[in-house]
């Protein structure tokens, strides 16, 4: 059955870069011989391909959330001290300033979808360098992705884990 996948994605790559079935050769990783291609047979590859045109339709009835931004929704923030290890979980209120050792994180708007204020909430804060104010972070970071757009600090890590409603 793997012989039969292997010579398949090897007799497509054959037939794509301008050989014919006939012209076509591997060479076999078990035997190292060289073997002619064989033509493809649905049957043999084991329902490897679909034969549903709308196998790969796109789904177009699925519910889109819709974003709500609350004016007093408020953000639950974990920090980590990558140094010390200790790790400080916070709230902040939107035009929120506070202080972790060396930094401070400001709180502009937490958004979150109607059907899920925890998992997908969004929050745009800015982390500032506490010593001389320079803006080490400034953007919004997404509680379901945190690595999509996070704080790039020597010594801090802070993350969102959700949106906090009165």
């Amino acid at each position: 059955m793997m012989r039969s996948v292997l010579l398949a994605g090897a007799m497509l790559l054959a037939v794509s870069g301008g050989l014919s079935a006939q012209e076509a050769v591997i060479q076999s990783p078990i035997t190292e011989e060289i073997l002619p291609l064989e033509p493809l047979d649905p049957d043999d590859i084991g329902g490897f391909f679909e034969t549903d045109p709308n196998f790969l339709a796109p789904v177009i009835d699925a519910p889109v959330a819709e974003a709500a931004s609350i004016a007093d929704a408020g953000v639950m923030l974990r920090a980590i001290d990558k140094v010390s290890g200790e790790v400080v979980d916070f709230d902040l209120a939107p035009g929120q300033t506070k202080q972790l050792g060396y930094i401070q994180v400001t709180l502009s708007e937490c958004r979150f979808p109607t059907n899920n204020p925890s998992g997908d909430a969004t929050a745009h804060l800015t982390v500032r360098n506490a010593s001389n104010s320079d803006v080490a972070f400034a953007g919004w970071m997404i509680a379901s992705s945190p690595a999509l757009n996070a704080l790039d600090h020597a010594r801090y890590d802070v993350w969102v884990l959700r949106c906090i409603t009165s």
